[in-house]
């Protein structure tokens, strides 16, 4: 959202969306009236979208601690109104190019925003999205507005993963592949399902992630694309981590030789697929592979690539360097290494998925070197509520 935007919105030269209030007082905990956008009394439901009730709401152990308590109710209610739309079924062309510009700017954030921070964004964008999905399109407006649902949806999972809550991330993922289906583009139908395959990857079940990296890497039909390139690699780390050594093998191959062919890819994009991001899937390939050497040098390289205002890529790959440790028994290293990488990493972006990374190192450890003292210290160290390290 941009100031001149705002500025319209309080002269009375322009008025927003109902969704876009109710979004803006939901974050705020206001009245339309405290915004200087509605009369005395006017209630922050007037748009249509479902209230909550907290009291009600389900509750799950540690919520609190996932999704900012102004954003968590709102989450569920966006989406359910997110699928109503997409079920449903003119803008400008000008207006249509600067929300795909303003997309592209969210796109290049989200590599170095935290993820809650992240979340307010993208749900403000998603509302005005919805709301030109709402009104009547010529079809080419529509497919276009479909495929920003897509990737934005896509974007709110991605984020609530990194957070752990994995439920609504599911749900959101599930979303954008709906969006992502009714658009009719290939390309972005086989990416959300690849970029869908990070959850079970690091949450579980892995023949999900297998699955859901395969159909994406099939609707590619082996195009030399970012999302062919990255549907391989991710399907090889997936079937690394299973135990699959030679169908793995056989997908990094595959994964490497589109890479090669592929064009460049932007590495300022979260949608891109750029060397250093390629780099982090083989790690965790080889990681879960048990090849050491190979892990370390893909390891050192990615870690050279990234800028000094980045996310949490660099964090994963020395969580990776511990479990190649863990897995040659250098059980004290590998867990010093864990802690440091955990607490060298900014508070707001110390998030669930890191501490899951972070306790596979201790998982790793063969035989009695789980029981270490620095094993011990480092299941106390993510033991610990957030805010008190």
């Amino acid at each position: 959202m941009e100031g001149d935007q705002l500025g319209s919105w309080e002269t009375g030269g322009r008025s927003p969306r109902l969704a876009t209030v109710d979004l803006l007082c939901q974050y705020y905990t206001c009245t339309p009236f405290d915004l200087g956008l509605g009369s005395p009394g006017t209630p922050i439901n007037g748009s249509g979208v479902l209230p909550v009730n907290e009291s009600t709401a389900i509750s799950e152990p540690g919520e609190d601690r996932l999704v900012p308590p102004q954003l968590r109710d709102h989450l569920d209610a966006a989406r359910h109104s997110t699928d109503r739309t997409l079920a449903q079924g003119s803008l400008a062309g000008g207006q249509l190019d600067l929300l795909e510009e303003r997309l592209l700017l969210m796109r290049q954030e989200y590599l170095h925003t935290p993820p809650a921070m992240m979340l307010a964004q993208l749900l403000l964008e998603l509302a005005e999205v919805e709301g030109h999905s709402t009104e009547r399109q010529t079809t080419s407006v529509q497919i276009r507005l479909t495929e920003m649902t897509a990737v934005l949806a896509t974007l709110i999972a991605d984020s609530l993963m990194k957070l752990g809550d994995d439920r609504r991330s599911r749900g959101w993922y599930e979303t954008a592949r709906h969006a992502a289906e009714e658009s009719g583009n290939q390309e972005l139908r086989a990416r959300v399902r690849a970029q869908a395959a990070m959850l079970p990857y690091y949450y579980g079940p892995l023949n999900a992630a297998v699955s859901l990296s395969r159909e994406a890497r099939l609707m590619t039909k082996h195009r030399p694309s970012a999302t062919a390139a990255f549907a391989a690699a991710a399907e090889a780390r997936a079937l690394a981590q299973q135990g699959n050594a030679a169908d793995a093998e056989a997908r990094i191959r595959e994964a490497r030789t589109i890479y090669d062919r592929m064009p460049p890819s932007p590495d300022d994009d979260a949608f891109g697929f750029p060397w250093r991001r390629f780099l982090l899937y083989m790690s965790g390939a080889y990681t879960a592979l048990g090849q050491g050497s190979r892990a370390r040098k893909v390891q050192e390289e990615a870690l050279a690539l990234y800028p000094a205002r980045t996310g949490i890529d660099p964090a994963l790959l020395r969580l990776e360097a511990a479990i190649c440790l863990a897995h040659e028994r250098s059980a004290t290293e590998a867990c010093q290494l864990a802690a440091q990488t955990y607490l060298q990493v900014p508070e707001e972006h110390r998030t669930s998925i890191l501490g899951v990374r972070a306790r596979r190192v201790i998982e790793e450890l063969p035989g009695v070197n789980g029981r270490t003292r620095a094993a011990m210290e480092l299941r106390e160290l993510l033991e610990l509520p957030r805010g008190s390290m």
